[in-house]
């Protein structure tokens, strides 16, 4: 009987932990440091060991659901924001969690910079730095449940 509470308990700290996702892959909303309000949500997929984001819904309270990226300058030009790869080529560091090497994209902007992830808070919070040289930025994004 003990024997068999011991596999149980074992079972739900392996099960709790999986729940806990140290990893970037997943659904997350985007937060307006400003404001405080989720501008989108943003879908991370992971393919082969590169990673993948496009923003699968826009969530801003002013957003027009037929925006398109007006800033961008490659291909993405002109493309609907709904669907938009913004993240492309992320990678996990050898011995860390964090993910790195890749772009990410402001459609805001077109501007697309150097991509750090590094999930947070037992994978409830996502640290997702862009930058340019010594400079750049970093936003915290929120797991969706």
């Amino acid at each position: 009987m003990l024997n068999r509470f011991f596999t149980g308990f074992a079972f739900i700290a392996v099960a709790g932990a999986a729940l806990a996702q140290n990893t970037p892959v997943g659904k997350w909303h985007s937060v307006d440091e400003k404001t405080k309000e989720i501008k989108s949500e943003i879908t991370i997929t992971e393919n082969g060991g590169v990673l993948s984001g496009k923003v699968s819904k826009v969530l801003r309270k002013d957003a027009k659901p037929d925006a398109v990226c007006e800033e961008c300058k490659d291909a993405r030009k002109g493309q609907p924001i709904v669907g938009l790869e913004i993240i492309r080529g992320g990678k996990k560091e050898d011995g860390a969690d964090v993910w790195s090497g890749g772009k990410i994209l402001d459609p805001e902007n077109g501007k697309e910079y150097t991509l750090k992830l590094t999930p947070e808070d037992g994978g409830k919070k996502l640290a997702v730095r862009g930058s340019i040289g010594p400079f750049g930025r970093t936003q915290t994004w929120v797991r969706v449940q």
